[in-house]
């Protein structure tokens, strides 16, 4: 059961953006269907969800306008993916984190950004979401282009502890070796948004974790604030337990 911010949130959502469209977009003749592409220039009619989640994640250069296309799927997309029917994410780059959204009416960028944050703020509370917790984070912070909400939103609590070290075990695998943990986050926002996780997880990430008694999790988060020959060559390894 969603929270009632979550519930508002689509429901903003879908007041902001009912009746767009791209009224003259042809698709591409040889990925899109004739039909499918006719969605997309009308209004008010549901579109299959197979075809919103083939859309939402469709490379830009597939549309005539992808941002109006984008708009055009919102009130569908935003709910698939809060009720978990998108069938999938974190597959591929989500069409909104390559649509320059910030820059649009303050009304819809307002929208999308209360429903990013209300959306992951419910995931946190749920035991068993549809989407994996990371493959989640990761969708929010590529669309806002910003880590920190979303860490400052990482709320204390037996749903959200466990989350939190479901994350850090997957996260700590790009981290420790100075990759970044986003498979999908393109433009130059990225490599800030990487040093603002490496930066809390190293801090009161570990903190915390060392608090909920994963000693192995809390160590090689907080390794991350050294140089990386200097990482691996601490004497935790020596003593590391072995599943680490």
């Amino acid at each position: 059961m969603s929270s009632t911010a979550l519930d508002a949130a689509l429901a903003d959502i879908d007041t902001v953006f009912n009746g767009f469209a791209s009224p003259q977009e042809t698709g591409c003749g040889y990925c899109h269907a004739p039909e499918e592409t006719a969605y997309l220039r009308t209004p008010h009619v549901r579109v299959p969800t197979d075809v919103v989640q083939y859309y939402l994640f469709e490379v830009p250069d597939h549309f005539d306008d992808h941002a109006a296309a984008m708009r055009r799927l919102l009130p569908q997309a935003a709910r698939a993916m809060a009720e978990g029917t998108l069938g999938a994410i974190g597959y591929g780059a989500h069409g909104l984190s390559r649509v320059d959204w910030r820059s649009w009416p303050a009304e819809q960028a307002a929208a999308i950004d209360a429903f990013l944050r209300a959306w992951w703020r419910d995931v946190l509370s749920t035991p068993d979401p549809p989407y994996s917790v990371d493959e989640v984070f990761d969708t929010c912070v590529t669309i806002a282009r910003s880590v920190a909400p979303f860490l400052d939103d990482w709320v204390r609590g037996p749903v959200a502890d466990a989350h939190l070290v479901h994350c850090a075990d997957v996260w700590l695998y790009d981290l420790l070796s100075d990759s970044s943990p986003f498979s999908w986050w393109y433009d130059d926002s990225e490599e800030a948004g990487v040093t603002e996780l490496r930066t809390w997880l190293s801090g009161p990430g570990a903190v915390r974790l060392h608090a909920l008694g994963e000693r192995d999790l809390a160590i090689r988060s907080a390794l991350l604030v050294l140089p990386y020959g200097d990482r691996w060559e601490h004497p935790y390894w020596d003593t590391a337990s072995a599943t680490n």
